[in-house]
């Protein structure tokens, strides 16, 4: 989130200076953009085309010289800043200030909503996943029941027996969390294609990243250890010793 500082239109280089200096000793920045009078312009013609026939037309350069400050991302919801900007604001060339304080509240609220709406989306998704392996190892199970008991009754071990089939609950899990990360990765191909025109302003602010390495790891992991445990839920239940009379 950025903090914009616009000065005076006239304002001395010493106090340029004297505000820079000011803004990278607040431990709040991050970095700082100064941007004079004709950068400022040259932005607005590539953000707004159809309006450079309007700025062309006057005989001054409107724009005021700005310095872009980037906050730290754990400062953003300081009360610190609503002081940090009240003090720069205060400060001699400074003529006004641009921070959207109540669209970052509004940001941040709506991240939690986000990160509580995808965990509880997940957790279904797991017991989903979960319930789906048990059952398919189930199936198995009662479609190989002579079998198993001709293995127990031979007098194989209820690990002998088991061995495969927590392979395949595994293995499924494993398959699982892969194609899920190709599904994905399609998504975030193909959906920006379709959605750029679309979005319109909006596509600065909406960006679709791929998950990273570690976090491809832990997906796949993850699907095989649910699969693990599925089927060996599954197994405890369905699969009893036999005994022999």
């Amino acid at each position: 989130m950025a903090v914009v500082f616009f000065l005076e239109k006239d304002i001395p280089e010493d106090n340029i200076k004297a505000i820079e200096e000011q803004l990278k000793q607040s431990d709040l920045v991050l970095k700082i953009k100064y941007i004079n009078t004709e950068k400022a312009r040259e932005i607005f013609q590539e953000k707004f085309p159809d309006l450079i026939a309007i700025v062309k037309n006057l005989d001054i350069n409107p724009f005021p010289p700005s310095f872009e400050a980037t906050l730290k991302e754990n400062s953003i919801t300081s009360n610190r800043v609503s002081g940090f900007i009240d003090m720069m604001q205060n400060t001699a060339g400074v003529e006004d200030v641009q921070y959207n304080q109540d669209w970052v509240d509004r940001i941040k609220s709506f991240s939690r909503l986000a990160k509580a709406i995808g965990f509880f989306l997940g957790g279904i998704l797991i017991l989903a996943s979960f319930l789906i392996i048990s059952n398919v190892i189930k199936l198995n199970v009662f479609s190989r029941k002579d079998e198993i008991d001709i293995l127990q009754l031979s007098g194989g071990t209820n690990m002998f027996i088991r061995i495969p089939f927590l392979a395949e609950g595994t293995i499924l899990g494993f398959l699982g969390g892969v194609l899920s990360l190709f599904i994905l990765f399609l998504l975030i191909r193909l959906l920006p294609i379709y959605l750029g025109s679309s979005l319109g302003v909006f596509s600065e602010l909406i960006s679709f990243r791929y998950l990273s390495f570690s976090q491809c790891g832990g997906v796949i992991t993850g699907g095989a250890v649910i699969g693990f445990i599925g089927s060996l839920s599954s197994l405890a239940r369905f699969l009893k010793p036999k005994n022999i009379n």
